[in-house]
């Protein structure tokens, strides 16, 4: 079965930090770019980060040198360390798996994330 699955999300004060992980089963991972996105209530989801098969990032302005993403082939996961989160960073994150080749697009539950004091 094709499935991506979030954990971590919580409550965090601002100037906190989370740590995301994206677990996938029933895909060639290796064959697969990894995203994260989140969506805030009343707004459009957006992208926060993607990396590629290779490991090649390309992080939203908003989130740089705030956010780390890394790709763990032996587990076929994917992590997303946030430092110095702040409120505006507060949404439903998503992970998000995209084959390199046939553009077929794969989405997990998505988990919450607060940042609030």
């Amino acid at each position: 079965q094709v499935k991506l699955v979030e954990s971590g999300g919580g409550l965090v004060q601002p100037g906190g930090s989370l740590r995301l992980s994206c677990e996938a089963s029933g895909i060639i991972f290796s064959r697969y770019s990894m995203g994260w996105y989140r969506q805030a209530p009343g707004k459009q989801r957006e992208l926060v980060v993607v990396i590629s098969s290779g490991g090649s990032t390309n992080y939203a302005d908003s989130v740089k040198g705030r956010f780390t993403t890394s790709r763990h082939g032996a587990k076929n996961t994917v992590t997303l360390q946030m430092n110095s989160l702040k409120p505006e960073d507060t949404a439903v994150y998503y992970c998000n798996a995209e084959h390199q080749w046939t553009g077929a697009s794969i989405w997990g539950q998505g988990t919450q994330v607060t940042v609030s004091s």
